[in-house]
């Protein structure tokens, strides 16, 4: 009897260490939004509310951002890490594809990757959510409310833009008040890529996200057509 309540606590604290993990990484999203928030003036509850409304998990505190999401060409993972996210946007970059969403604001590769140095740099927090600060920033100019501009963050389609828009109010007002914003501006590295390669609750194993129809793809849309040639690809080392 003994032996099975101590397999039983060890169990228990391993699921509880996996949902710290979870929640540490989850809130990797919402610093990052704080620190763009600053830097852009954009209001962090617009911030934490797309990041929720693009990668958002039903967890047991209610809705939670996930950086390691990609949304591949229309099917949308959650991945465990970093690690496993960058591995399975590589295999089908090499395969070439082009047009994928990433990060905690699921900034798309084929529209918006000239503004980064690489993939990698697409992945840190920090970085995906200044820059969709800064597009958010410009999209507010030019339509002169957050909500429109939220919209058409998601798509140029007026359908598209205010389904979205009525889910990002949605989950606008149910948001609670984040007890970090009281935390220090960060540095740009400041994110860690130390939870690379560390186990999460969801073991390794990607889960499907719910996704828009096709034609939908890639949340941010471009105010004029780029080249769409993207960042420099990942560094193979061997």
């Amino acid at each position: 009897m003994l032996t099975i309540i101590a397999a039983l606590a060890v169990i228990v604290a391993t699921k509880g260490h996996a949902a710290r993990n979870d929640a540490d990484v989850s809130d990797l999203c919402d610093r990052a939004a704080i620190d763009a928030a600053r830097s852009s003036g954009v209001p962090l509850n617009v911030l934490r509310s797309i990041s929720r409304a693009e990668t958002g998990r039903s967890v047991g505190n209610g809705l939670q951002p996930w950086p390691w999401t990609v949304n591949m060409e229309g099917t949308g993972r959650w991945f465990a890490t970093l690690d496993e996210a960058r591995s399975y946007v590589f295999l089908h970059f090499k395969n070439g594809a082009r047009s994928f969403d990433i990060g905690c604001f699921q900034i798309n590769y084929k529209w918006h990757g000239e503004a980064f140095r690489s993939i990698d740099d697409m992945f840190d927090p920090l970085l995906n959510a200044r820059y969709a600060a800064e597009y958010l920033s410009e999209l507010y100019q030019e339509f002169g409310n957050w909500t429109d501009a939220v919209g058409a963050y998601h798509s140029r389609t007026p359908a598209l833009a205010e389904r979205y828009a009525a889910r990002f109010e949605q989950i606008k007002v149910g948001l609670s008040e984040y007890a970090g914003q009281s935390f220090p501006t960060v540095n740009s590295r400041w994110l860690g890529f130390g939870s690379v390669g560390r186990e999460s609750a969801l073991a390794t194993e990607s889960r499907s996200l719910v996704v828009g129809e096709a034609g939908s793809l890639g949340s941010l849309v471009p105010i004029t057509q780029q080249s769409g040639t993207g960042p420099r690809p990942f560094v193979i080392l061997k």
